[in-house]
């Protein structure tokens, strides 16, 4: 069936000298090994019953991944892969339905319906996608990926590290996924170049490094791409801010305050950089610029800019540097960065300096004046020579607000710090802290128990906010304990 799908003369049936196959749905009695001596107390009558299932179900796991292995070779001999890309799913499902099973009867292997259902899909997503990546890929629970090599598979489901059972056949098998992702976005990586940033079709954010850099197996990390954007309102359900906050960060981001969202990783700075992005008018022109393309504008005017790294001749790299300086040139009302971690960051205070308020992007610090003092060590990298006091109050001009997000132990997001950026105080930056996030304990299960309050300082801005139509009330401003 399907023949178009098939090589010509390809596929000859079952190889001699396979191993025997024929076991899987029967049971392997478990012989229980003797115990030396000193582990004869120990022991109880319950412990080789309970062993026995387990052991039985790992070799039941290996063999079935044995039979894997074999029919993906057989569909590599089969299918004309170079038709592949115009093939209708459902033609190129049952093809493989057909390959396999001609191919499990030739083997003499017999498998319920279950069985043969799941080893189908594993199949098809080996042929189609990203093998067994797939389902995790596809897991709404699963925020990150963390693959440590070809036999250990990581995932993050709200905020926790949990280790799966999802394994890979070998190193090879784990490279050939990951030269399948790069290849397809057109990088590459191999010994000369043993790291690479690349980005999923689905926009997922994918990082990849392999021997001989990484030790004990390729290591990959994938931060999955959330279709559906968070906006303001779930992330105040959520609880990582309240509506007193929401209503403040309107004000800021629509009288075009110049806003910096500070974070460790994974914090959820990308995620409250896009709810803020949401309060930009329709009307104005809006430029990102990113290393890896994340943010997700909902603005009809957004230009959105990629950094690019240099090819196979070390030429053609196109920094965001580089982006950030040709925006300047493109009318923009308002640039994005989405994080500012090198020598663009001297571009970007003079962009919010020179009339492109209301800017924004992410940086990485542990609170508002690590923040500050990140910026100063980012501009001293660039090469920039400039007295500390000028550096300062050029930081002190252009930055308006930081916006702390924090990653708490018990997994949960919070926006634990809201700081304005008032001036200068001699050669110090002088910052006031409005709201902020108040740890009080923890639950015996180690949830973390807090509230979110105001300092009970009058935004520094409140006039600028009037001006503007947004005359927040007052008491937003007032502290309040926990209910």
């Amino acid at each position: 069936m399907f023949s178009k799908y098939k090589k010509p003369g390809g596929g000859d049936g079952a190889q001699p000298g396979q191993p025997d196959l024929t076991s899987i749905p029967g049971g392997q009695e478990h012989q229980p090994q003797s115990k030396p001596r000193v582990m004869r107390r120990q022991n109880t009558s319950k412990i080789p019953a309970q062993a026995g299932p387990v052991d039985k179900e790992k070799k039941r796991k290996e063999r079935l991944a044995e039979i894997k292995l074999e029919l993906h070779k057989r569909l590599l001999d089969n299918l004309n892969l170079g038709a592949l890309d115009t093939a209708a799913e459902s033609d190129l499902r049952a093809e493989i339905v057909s390959i396999s099973g001609e191919a499990l009867d030739e083997m003499g292997v017999v498998l319920n319906r279950e069985e043969r259902a799941t080893l189908n899909q594993e199949l098809f997503d080996e042929v189609t996608g990203l093998g067994p990546l797939e389902p995790l890929l596809k897991d709404d629970s699963v925020n990150d990926i963390l693959v440590n090599g070809p036999q250990q598979v990581f995932v993050e489901r709200a905020g926790k590290l949990e280790l799966t059972d999802t394994t890979f056949k070998d190193e090879r098998h784990l490279l050939r996924i990951i030269d399948k992702i790069v290849s397809a976005v057109g990088r590459r990586v191999d010994e000369s170049n043993p790291y690479v940033d690349a980005r999923l079709q689905d926009g997922s954010r994918f990082n990849a490094m392999v021997p001989p850099i990484a030790v004990d197996g390729s290591l990959v990390s994938i931060r999955k791409f959330k279709k559906e954007k968070l906006a303001i309102d779930d992330l105040v359900n959520f609880g990582a801010f309240t509506e007193e906050m929401a209503a403040y960060l309107q004000a800021a981001v629509a009288t075009r305050l110049n806003v910096i969202v500070s974070g460790g990783t994974g914090s959820g700075k990308t995620t409250t950089l896009n709810a803020l992005s949401s309060f930009i008018d329709n009307d104005e022109r809006i430029l990102t610029i990113e290393d890896t393309a994340e943010l997700q504008l909902q603005q009809t005017h957004v230009g959105r800019m990629e950094s690019r790294p240099p090819n196979v001749e070390g030429k053609g790299a196109v920094s965001q540097r580089d982006c950030l300086r040709n925006a300047l040139r493109m009318r923009p009302d308002r640039i994005i960065v989405g994080e500012t971690r090198g020598e663009e960051v001297i571009d970007m205070l003079q962009a919010m300096n020179t009339g492109h308020d209301g800017s924004m992007t992410t940086i990485h610090a542990n609170s508002a004046r690590d923040a500050v003092s990140r910026l100063e060590n980012m501009i001293s990298m660039a090469g920039i020579e400039m007295p500390i006091k000028a550096l300062r109050a050029q930081i002190a001009s252009a930055v308006n607000l930081i916006v702390q997000a924090s990653r708490l132990q018990d997994g949960s997001r919070r926006m634990v710090s809201i700081t304005e950026v008032t001036g200068m105080e001699g050669e110090v930056i002088s910052m006031q802290e409005v709201f902020r996030f108040q740890r009080v304990g923890l639950t015996p299960d180690n949830k973390i128990i807090g509230h979110f309050t105001a300092t009970g300082v009058r935004s520094h801005y409140s006039e600028r906010f009037r001006m503007w139509g947004y005359d927040l009330p007052s008491n937003i401003f007032e502290p309040f304990a926990a209910e």
